[in-house]
């Protein structure tokens, strides 16, 4: 039995609960947010359960010690998420989290990611961040991929999301009813945009040893162009019903990765397209694409068992086991 501690409550950490909670072999013995009005409430009645006994706590230090790997679900940035990975290490508790600059943070923020690979050392735990995108679809599903060909030169990923069926925050997290004004204020203050692109592009050109020459990025808002009611508000035509962002890698001048993400509210045709150039050439399409919400808490708890088989330090998917399903935990 793998004992869990859970950290943010958020309505995507609550769904994680829920999984766990339906997985043989996971225990979870403890939960901790930092939100006044979660602290004291049992963890299983917070999250639409029947009561599990596991008060949530306000820090970690109040919290059951006796776990062995912990979920970390709380914010995007690395920067912001440093100091909690560090507490949860110094604990002795591997870490799987959701936070999306974590998924491969070596060219981006690489002073933060050496120092977290040093107190996991330390401390002898092992740290991953993961999810549907990144994570999953848009680097790790494309480099698996190259796995059969000879000779590999240029990889495309096309993740196209109807945003409708996803939780309020994502709707709310890529612009869906904006003002365009809003949407580009939002956007120069840095709160408005898909979070580990430029992580996905580095995580796919390390994987191949590809040496990049700059990655570039770019960002747009989806415009309706009627009344949209499918999502959690009103989209007026001439909103912004959500976003789209590219992100570029150039070697010697050339294309060599383009990822495109576009997720809006109303899209009426999503998909998950990988496409890889070289020898075979690969196209593969899932359509309707996969459910973000379900498969970011899907693969965090698949890959609660895959983190406790790799040495210490800060890691990325291709350095975990195959984070599959399983049905039990075996140590």
């Amino acid at each position: 039995m793998l004992k869990v501690m859970h950290i943010g409550l958020g309505p995507l950490g609550q769904k994680i609960v829920r999984y766990i909670s339906q997985r043989e072999g996971l225990q979870l013995v403890g939960a901790v947010d930092i939100d006044p009005n979660k602290v004291g409430f049992d963890l299983g009645e917070l999250c639409n359960l029947e009561p599990l006994g596991i008060l949530v706590s306000g820090n970690l230090t109040a919290a059951n010690a006796e776990s062995e790997v912990a979920v970390l679900a709380t914010v995007s940035e690395l920067v912001q998420i440093e100091y909690q990975i560090m507490e949860l290490a110094e604990n002795g508790l591997n870490i799987v989290s959701t936070c999306e600059e974590l998924s491969h943070p070596w060219n981006t923020n690489p002073e933060i990611a050496r120092n977290i690979d040093r107190i996991c050392k330390d401390n002898n735990v092992a740290c991953v961040g993961t999810g549907v995108n990144p994570g999953f679809l848009m680097e790790y599903l494309p480099t698996v991929l190259t796995s059969v060909c000879q000779n590999v030169g240029q990889i495309r990923v096309e993740r196209i999301q109807d945003a409708s069926a996803r939780r309020i925050p994502f709707q709310q997290k890529i612009g869906a009813g904006l003002t365009l004004a809003e949407f580009d204020a939002r956007v120069a203050a840095g709160t408005l945009r898909h979070v580990g692109l430029p992580e996905s592009v580095y995580f796919i050109a390390d994987s191949l040893n590809w040496k990049l020459d700059d990655v570039q990025e770019t960002l747009a808002p989806v415009i309706a162009k009627e009344k949209i009611t499918s999502g959690y508000k009103t989209i007026e035509a001439g909103q912004a019903c959500g976003v789209e962002q590219i992100g570029i890698g150039l070697m010697a001048g050339r294309e060599v990765i383009r990822l495109r993400f576009r997720a809006a509210v109303g899209e009426p045709e999503p998909a998950d397209t990988i496409e890889i150039i070289g020898s075979p050439n690969i196209k593969s399409t899932i359509p309707g694409g996969i459910h973000g919400d379900i498969a970011t808490c899907a693969i965090t708890v698949n890959a609660l068992r895959a983190i406790t088989k790799v040495s210490p330090g800060l890691k990325t998917m291709l350095d975990l086991p195959v984070a599959g399903y399983f049905t039990r935990f075996v140590s």
